[in-house]
């Protein structure tokens, strides 16, 4: 299985894909079970978002494991999708607790559209198997992707949702960017934390005083 890599612009450069994805490739290979998202959609959230384009990064830790949910953005999932996965559903409340509103669907691409990196810290699942391929070596590349975000002197703002995403950007310096940790939107840790947050309307708040754009983490139809 060679997963497509020829739309990720800036990101192909990233040591990963040269040292370390023939591995994880050859175990795809080797692994009979349906494998989520589909092939061509692996590296979505990073073909959304170049590195210049990047403002708000959110972790995940891999995909839906239900055929047809997962689509390549951490959290997101296709626009037919019903009922939403539990940890959206949960996203979407504190939305409407904070800005009073929520998307229409759980597909989030217009959020990656304005410079809102969904990042999986695995890219891939095996369908029904949640965590299935967390010893594949995915964490290299998501190491990677945060050292060059953070390493290029932009400010940027983190929601770093569970301690296996506060544990990646552990070295992105929260001096001049801004990282927000808080449980995990999970229906077994939403309550310790996340709820009340407000992460949405506060990352707009910080991009705005340093002089960028809000996300319109609402309306799709929204220029």
């Amino acid at each position: 299985m060679r997963l497509d890599r020829s739309r990720l612009g800036p990101w192909a450069d990233l040591p990963f894909f040269s040292d370390t994805l023939a591995g994880i490739e050859a175990a795809l290979d080797a692994d009979p079970r349906e494998i989520l998202p589909a092939r061509d959609k692996t590296f979505a959230a990073l073909e959304a978002c170049p590195p210049e384009a990047t403002r708000v990064v959110i972790l995940g830790q891999d995909p839906y494991p239900t055929p047809g949910h997962a689509h390549g953005l951490a959290f997101s999932v296709a626009p037919d999708v019903r009922p939403l996965p539990k940890s959206l559903a949960n996203i979407f409340a504190e939305l409407r607790d904070d800005l009073g509103a929520c998307p229409p669907s759980g597909d989030l691409r217009f959020w990656a559209r304005q410079g809102v990196l969904l990042l999986n810290t695995v890219l891939t699942v095996p369908a029904g198997a949640a965590n299935g391929h967390r010893g594949l070596g995915w964490q290299a590349l998501t190491a990677q992707v945060l050292d060059r975000l953070a390493g290029d002197g932009q400010p940027r703002a983190y929601l770093l949702w569970g301690r296996p995403a506060q544990a990646a950007a552990v070295r992105v310096p929260g001096d001049m960017n801004l990282k927000i940790e808080t449980p995990h939107p999970s229906p077994l840790s939403a309550y310790r934390g996340f709820f009340g947050a407000r992460p949405f309307s506060r990352v707009n708040n910080w991009l705005q005083m340093e002089g960028m754009a809000p996300i319109n983490w609402t309306d799709p139809a929204r220029p």
